[in-house]
């Protein structure tokens, strides 16, 4: 057996008002807290990227203490059954668009993944943009702090914020569990 490992979510949303998403980010977080214990980071307001016109979206992270850690096809189907019980329906929203719900796998421990499942279905960890987005970089220094290095680039969360620093991201009052 592998020793416990801390899997990173990145929670996203700009559907509805602050409440409702946050409530959102308070569901994935009590459904992954059956598989261990969850640490949550502030919440933050951040700009939409990709050129979709839209409202800005909140962003948060969530630490999840696993003692057996899932396979990677496991941790999938429960992001993505996570996001569809919250309204999510990935066939009919536009790329970059407007979202009930966004949960990211960002990072898993010190493990570099790459997995492909059936039906065209992957993940990659750690997340393949997390280097260039300070609204998931900013969440995941709250839980693991800025000396963090990121597993595969060899660099620091805060080195990587730095980086990022140009980017509209302005931390709330707003908590993802309650």
């Amino acid at each position: 057996m592998r020793g416990a490992e801390t899997i990173v979510l990145g929670l996203g949303g700009n559907v509805g008002d602050d409440a409702a998403i946050v409530a959102r980010f308070a569901a994935v977080a009590a459904a992954f807290a059956a598989w261990g214990p969850v640490r949550a980071s502030r919440v933050y307001r951040t700009a939409p990227v990709g050129g979709v016109a839209q409202g800005a979206f909140l962003n948060a992270a969530i630490a999840v203490r696993v003692d057996v850690p899932p396979t990677p096809g496991e941790l999938l189907d429960a992001v993505l059954e996570a996001e569809r019980l919250l309204g999510r329906d990935r066939r009919r929203e536009q790329r970059w668009g407007p979202r009930t719900i966004d949960v990211d796998v960002l990072l898993w421990g010190a493990r570099v993944v790459r997995w492909h499942g059936a039906e065209g279905v992957r993940l990659d960890v750690p997340h393949p943009r997390l280097h260039e987005r300070a609204f998931a970089l900013r969440p995941v220094a709250d839980l693991l702090g800025e000396a963090h290095v990121v597993p595969g680039r060899d660099v620091t969360l805060g080195a990587l914020i730095d980086a990022t620093a140009a980017q509209d991201v302005v931390a709330t009052e707003l908590s993802c569990v309650t």
